[in-house]
């Protein structure tokens, strides 16, 4: 099942957590309804990719940036990117 979603923010990449790098989703809660993990699709800075958006525990979801990616787009932690979610898995 996918359900389609549209929304776009910039926010930087940031380093902390669980997670070696991550993007933090501003208004994750009131955007996809639930507090719980939540598997997306989309693109940063253009380039797609297939995640699970995981709940910080203190608010908004985080979006894992794997190293790969960082490297597609060039950029690392403390860069901004805008994320395009276009799916929800």
């Amino acid at each position: 099942m996918t359900d389609q979603l549209d929304a776009t923010f910039t926010a930087p990449i940031r380093v902390d957590g669980a997670f070696p790098t991550y993007i933090e989703l501003p208004g994750s809660h009131e955007l996809l309804g639930t507090r719980k993990a939540v598997k997306v699709s989309g693109t940063i800075d253009g380039h797609p990719f297939d995640s699970t958006l995981m709940p910080s525990g203190q608010g908004p979801h985080w979006l894992p940036v794997r190293a790969a990616l960082k490297k597609t787009v060039g950029k690392e932690a403390g860069a901004e990117v805008t994320v395009h979610l276009t799916a929800r898995r």
